[in-house]
């Protein structure tokens, strides 16, 4: 509609206007799937050159957060509309997401999947309703 805001990111030259670039995200890192570094050797389209996050190697058995920039408030005509696609390699990893309102201290688990299908690129939607501004 008119009064969306929507934006693709591919992560093909930076982190794209999602996240905080001044926030160096320890742990993920921006490759594709000529870098050398294991599976996935494509991206969701099946492009071996185009580039993802990927969590390094240092950090898979412990977590790391990606934080988006602040969003704006969503209203009835404006509801915010997330897609993404991911991978997950492990059977002992999970891949959350969280929404934090302004006014909250806490980060509430509004998704989350522990790979039971594994060694896939998988495709997710996520629908957010939020009164006031917030960060994914």
């Amino acid at each position: 509609n008119s009064g969306s805001t929507c934006e693709k990111c591919d992560f093909e030259t930076d982190l794209c206007n999602a996240f905080n670039e001044l926030n160096l995200h320890p742990g993920w890192i921006r490759r594709n799937g000529l870098s050398g570094m294991g599976p996935p050797y494509f991206d969701h389209s099946g492009n071996d050159s185009a580039y993802f996050l990927s969590l390094s190697s240092e950090f898979q058995s412990s977590s790391a957060t990606l934080r988006t920039n602040v969003f704006l408030p969503t209203d009835k005509e404006d509801v915010c509309q997330i897609t993404f696609h991911y991978w997950i390699r492990q059977m002992s990893g999970t891949l959350m997401v969280g929404l934090q309102k302004h006014s909250e201290d806490t980060i509430t688990n509004i998704w989350q999947d522990s790979g039971e299908l594994q060694n896939q690129w998988k495709s997710q939607t996520i629908i957010i309703n939020s009164t006031e501004k917030y960060e994914v």
